[in-house]
């Protein structure tokens, strides 16, 4: 299956072999990252998002000492770089089942109380499933994105891989505020504070803007060392940095569907996101670029600006959802005190 997706992606035949080994190593392993994403959406429910956070450093920095030791003392090549990635998100995983576990909070785990609560699985399923199905068929389409990309052969797919990687970096802050949006959103929504949900909304966002803002100057300063420090061919370098300085301006507009896509799913609202980004991450960006790489110019600038072009659709129609939706009506609790006095319990006043 890996050599047909491969193929189907239009590899370079020179990078086949270490590609598949990759993949195949990698999948293999993923249930580590499936078992950490669980826990650690699970601790920042409860408001606890340093733990999730220390994991992953510890993560990262165990995952940089096992590249190093497995290629340049072992040899082993890319099959290193894989097993350094699986065994990494092992251990992160490992931590946060462990917390979950010895913890003395609501969220503690145990194997005696583990049952299949249909209502509650309703509405798990209710937020998941369109956000999987979202998240499945936008890596899907990646594929084709990657397909455009490696038709300019290996030094351009070199250089688009380091591009991904810094990309990733400079997403990171404003993931992680959309991840804490969704929770401080769903907390206060709880508790019929919807004016502070929307609050809690904006100040998100403008701090994830600041922050992309200040980011992105050293990247565009920069662009030429970061990519070296990934790999060092001149022609590799020139890619790297072309796409970096071309696409990272707009990654102010990510800031509004990430946050905002967030603070509808803190809501219980994770269809209106879904059909948006499938929307604009999907349709419009392989319309997009099917129509630039066969009647416009096959190059890879106008070719990799399919990004930015679908992230600005994605963020207008996000933001104009966002502005008409009532967050209050599809909430997935019930606040405490009214379902209190609905079923006749007496309130407890503070003191």
């Amino acid at each position: 299956m890996i050599p047909f997706v491969l193929n189907f992606m239009k590899t370079p035949a020179e990078v086949m072999p270490e590609s598949s080994a990759y993949l195949t190593i990698y999948f293999a392993g993923i249930i580590g990252l499936m078992l950490y994403n669980m826990g650690s959406g699970i601790l920042r429910a409860v408001g606890d998002s340093k733990r999730p956070f220390y994991f992953l450093v510890v993560s990262a920095v165990l995952n940089i000492i096992l590249d190093l030791v497995f290629v340049l003392s072992l040899g082993m090549g890319v099959e290193g770089v894989a097993y350094a990635t699986i065994i990494s998100q092992g251990v992160s995983a490992m931590l946060t089942m462990i917390t979950l576990f010895r913890t003395d909070s609501c969220i503690k785990v145990e194997f005696k109380y583990l049952k299949l609560d249909k209502e509650m699985l309703a509405k798990i399923v209710r937020v998941g499933i369109p956000a999987a199905i979202q998240m499945a068929i936008t890596a899907f389409s990646n594929v084709f994105v990657q397909s455009y990309v490696n038709y300019f052969g290996a030094d351009c797919m070199s250089g688009w891989t380091a591009y991904s990687k810094i990309d990733q970096l400079l997403f990171l802050p404003m993931q992680s505020l959309a991840l804490a949006s969704t929770t401080f959103v769903g907390q206060n929504l709880g508790i019929d504070q919807v004016g502070r949900a929307k609050k809690g909304a904006r100040t998100a966002f403008i701090m994830s803007v600041v922050a992309t803002v200040v980011l992105t100057i050293p990247l565009l300063i920069f662009a030429p060392q970061l990519v070296s420090f990934f790999n060092g061919k001149a022609e590799v370098v020139a890619y790297g940095s072309m796409l970096l300085r071309y696409c990272s301006p707009f990654y102010v507009f990510c800031c509004v569907n990430q946050v905002y896509s967030g603070v509808l799913r803190g809501a219980g609202n994770s269809r209106a996101p879904m059909i948006i980004m499938l929307s604009s991450f999907v349709v419009f960006r392989q319309i997009y670029l099917f129509i630039m790489a066969n009647f416009i110019s096959n190059t890879i600038i106008p070719i990799a600006l399919g990004y930015p072009a679908g992230w600005l659709v994605c963020s207008t129609l996000t933001l104009l959802y966002y502005r008409h939706a009532d967050l209050s009506k599809s909430r997935l609790v019930e606040d405490a005190e009214k379902k209190a006095e609905a079923s006749g319990k007496s309130r407890i006043k503070a003191v």
